[in-house]
């Protein structure tokens, strides 16, 4: 149960910073945070092609954080 507790607010969290990256830099950096925190999460759970792919994507949101805007 704490697993998938812990699952739904690190991909609630992931959603919403992907959602505002359009508001500033610091949820492109929040989003690639939360593709972290949600990887631990499928790991957690057994789900390891979904930890892979967050990780992924957390590589990905920390390009785009680091290119000058």
């Amino acid at each position: 149960m704490a697993v998938t507790l812990y699952g739904v607010c690190s991909v609630t969290f992931m959603m919403v910073m992907y959602a505002l990256e359009g508001r500033g830099r610091r949820f492109v950096l929040g989003f690639a945070c939360g593709c972290v925190l949600s990887s631990v999460y499928g790991f957690l759970s057994g789900a390891w092609p979904f930890g892979i792919v967050e990780l992924i994507w957390s590589g990905v949101a920390l390009r785009r954080y680091r290119e000058p805007a």
